[in-house]
């Protein structure tokens, strides 16, 4: 049984920062060998991003050690003809090609998709980008947070006092590199294709794709979406409610759940109370009955309701921090997180986190640390055939 169902599958990834890096992040733990292809002197601007400066300064930030476990990075001039040359060859052993600059950029460097199929007509050509590739603002940068305010997503993220509030991680970014590793993993799966294919993977797209729910209660129902901070909108009492010592999320989402609620906290009269007797009429009184729930829940720890509440099959669960939640034995005892040691230019042990699914019980995996700028350079040059002399020379010239 195979966890590296993409073993024997070989991807440039040509991108930078998030997006696209955690996109060929995916693929890599999937099996396939990930090339990263970047600039001679800087790399991808992620190796200079990161809460350490020191590792900012030895070009390997906490930010590209996160998303480039597995790969094998090789520098390139792609405005040198050797550059271009070298990148064609790549690309006639390759099987995926991923980018994220700008629409038209590699066109006018002669590196498009037209011209790279030349090279392999059976190219799976990748580009992410803020917009896509046509209409009205395709020229323009976009960054995960303007990707959050174009999409809607802040505007529903707070409460009616904080917001519109930024998702406090690039949650965007990551969307749309996850759209990008699955529309990669699709085509590859097809067996009919006999052709390239181009995917042009828009995140502000990609990111309203996940806002179904709410962009259908507009679309359908006619009702403009709002931020309700912890609130559920579809059932109550479900959101987070204070504790004795902090928060709790419950998910009463059945009229089942409702009732075992109010019976955990001695307050089965609930249960008949006009005010919150149905779906319908809680979700009229629910600040009502939440200002009651926190009352009662006053009396008890966040961990003794959870254990309450699970015990009656309730869903509910304590709100953690992320130190919290990585020390959690859910999260650390399944394989979640990677260990690297002694990493090559970071100079200490490294953990980051993996997929978040296991094939065959197993955790999906890559047996090599981020790689330090170039560190594969002669090494890939090499299996595409240039000789020594000729690795030389490109060092002389400064192609890679």
């Amino acid at each position: 049984m195979t966890t590296q169902p993409l073993k024997g599958i070989r991807v440039l990834d040509l991108t930078n920062v998030l997006a696209g890096p955690f996109c060929c992040h995916q693929l890599a733990h999937m099996g396939a060998d990930v090339i990263k292809v970047e600039t001679r002197l800087s790399g991808d601007l992620a190796r200079q991003l990161g809460a350490d400066p020191e590792l900012n300064r030895n070009n390997m930030g906490v930010s590209f050690l996160a998303q480039n476990p597995g790969k094998r990075s090789i520098t390139l001039d792609l405005k040198h003809d050797d550059g271009k040359a070298v990148l064609r060859r790549l690309v006639s052993t390759a099987d995926v090609l991923v980018e994220n600059f700008r629409p038209g950029v590699m066109k006018r460097l002669g590196l498009g998709c037209d011209a790279l199929l030349e090279e392999n007509p059976k190219l799976i050509y990748c580009a992410i980008s803020g917009f896509g590739q046509t209409g009205d603002l395709r020229d323009l940068p976009a960054y995960d947070q303007i990707i959050q305010g174009m999409s809607g997503i802040m505007s529903i993220t707070g409460d009616s006092e904080s917001a519109p509030l930024r998702v406090g991680y690039p949650v965007a970014d990551t969307v749309g590199g996850i759209t990008a590793a699955f529309a990669i993993a699709s085509s590859l799966a097809d067996r009919n294709r006999t052709e390239g294919v181009f995917i042009d993977v828009s995140m502000l797209e990609a990111a309203m794709a996940t806002m179904g729910w709410v962009v259908s209660n507009y679309l359908v129902a006619g009702r403009e979406p709002h931020p309700l901070g912890n609130d559920n909108m579809t059932a109550s009492p479900s959101g987070a409610f204070k504790t004795g010592d902090g928060l709790i999320n419950i998910a009463a989402n059945k009229q089942e759940h409702f009732e075992k609620v109010a019976r955990i906290l001695e307050r089965a009269e609930w249960i008949s109370d006009a005010r919150f007797a149905d779906r319908q009429a809680r979700l009229q009184n629910r600040q009502e009955l939440k200002d009651l729930m926190e009352q009662a829940m006053n009396a008890k720890t966040t961990e003794q309701w959870w254990e309450l509440l699970s015990a009656e099959g309730v869903p509910a669960g304590p709100v953690y921090t992320v130190p919290q939640a990585l020390s959690h034995p859910q999260i650390a005892n399944r394989g979640m997180l990677a260990s690297f040691e002694d990493v090559p230019g970071v100079g200490r042990n490294i953990r980051v986190v993996r997929t978040g699914f296991k094939l065959n019980g197993a955790a999906p995996s890559v047996d090599a640390p981020p790689p330090r700028l170039g560190e594969h350079t002669e090494t890939i040059l090499a299996e595409l055939g240039y000789s020594a002399d000729e690795i030389l020379r490109f060092k002389q010239q400064e192609v890679v």
